[in-house]
């Protein structure tokens, strides 16, 4: 299997994420059988899909012939054998559980060729436990999206004890070519990157709330106008690399061991909160209430003002 072989595209799952990776694949051109399991879900999963069609020509990110295209290039079908037996490429979206992950990966290899490529879309389980029973777990890849696909590019790949290391490298090669931001871990790791690193923030945030140090609200102010404006643009290093003239070197000598007191207070338990949802609730409420009305006060409203700019940001980052 060659990078050029990749022309066929499977989704086994549809929902959020599984209707999303459609919509990624055939934005790039690329023909995609989108599966779930009965008519019910796949009803389901074509409703999110256009809805998520919907706000990228709404925010002029797609054209009204490139979405009529763009469909065109994505078949539905309740039938496995149908959707994977013609493909180089499965992307799997099913349920985060471990036996049923192991099921579908079972169906997939009762039709698909033997090297196709399987990349899994778990966002916790160990590539290597979904791939333990596998006729061919050499070709079987973690491939964990952030949410959504179509717009977020972050794909962070793992490989099991088995994966080829030729596999890991299409894989790699094939996001990149799609679009995709790939980073990859040299080892497996629960949480992977992204999420450990959005946990430990969290952690910290709920730390100072849980401590009267500050509001949910606040908590979430200081993140958006600070660090998140940066963020939005480059990682943590690199922001280092810009805040000093001598680059990461002079910032790291310049502040010197000034972080240990903060860190001597930051929270270190590992155990969140048990009545975490109750106070952040209702500070959550207050906040989205605080929105200006072209932010929202719905999720809903709230959730297109949040889709409206990523589609800017990606624009910027030239990712549409």
């Amino acid at each position: 299997m060659t990078l050029d072989n990749i022309q066929q595209i499977a989704c086994v799952g549809g929902g959020v994420i599984g209707s999303s990776w459609a919509i990624q694949f055939a934005m790039k051109g690329l023909s995609t059988t989108l599966y779930d399991i009965n008519q019910e879900q796949l009803d389901k999963s074509e409703s999110q899909m256009h809805k998520s069609l919907d706000a990228l020509e709404q925010y002029q990110a797609i054209t009204p012939q490139q979405r009529r295209e763009l469909t065109e290039r994505i078949t539905l079908t309740t039938s496995i054998e149908e959707a994977v037996k013609n493909a180089q490429f499965i992307q799997e979206s099913g349920p985060e559980r471990l036996e049923i992950k192991q099921s579908i990966l079972a169906q997939v290899e009762q039709y698909a060729a033997p090297d196709a490529v399987y990349a899994s879309s778990t966002s916790g389980l160990l590539i290597t436990d979904i791939a333990a029973k596998a006729a061919h777990p050499e070709r079987c890849v973690g491939a964990h999206p952030y949410n959504p696909p179509h717009l977020i590019p972050l794909v962070e790949l793992t490989s099991g004890k088995t994966t080829s290391p030729e596999i890991l490298t299409l894989v790699y090669a094939f996001y990149q070519s799609i679009g995709k931001e790939a980073v990859l871990l040299r080892r497996e790791c629960p949480g992977f990157i992204a999420n450990r690193l959005q946990l430990a923030l969290y952690r910290e945030v709920q730390d100072l709330v849980m401590r009267g140090v500050c509001s949910v609200e606040d908590a979430d102010k200081a993140l958006v106008y600070g660090p998140g404006l940066r963020w939005a643009i480059f990682g943590h290093n690199m922001i280092m690399q810009l805040g000093n003239p001598g680059g990461l070197t002079g910032m790291v000598q310049m502040l010197g061991s000034s972080g240990d007191r903060w860190l001597e207070d930051m929270a270190s338990w590992t155990h969140q909160p048990d009545n975490w949802a109750e106070v952040a609730q209702p500070g959550v409420d207050q906040e989205m209430a605080h929105f200006p009305d072209h932010v929202g006060h719905t999720n809903v409203e709230c959730a297109a003002h949040r889709d409206r700019m990523l589609i800017e940001l990606l624009k910027l980052h030239r990712k549409l």
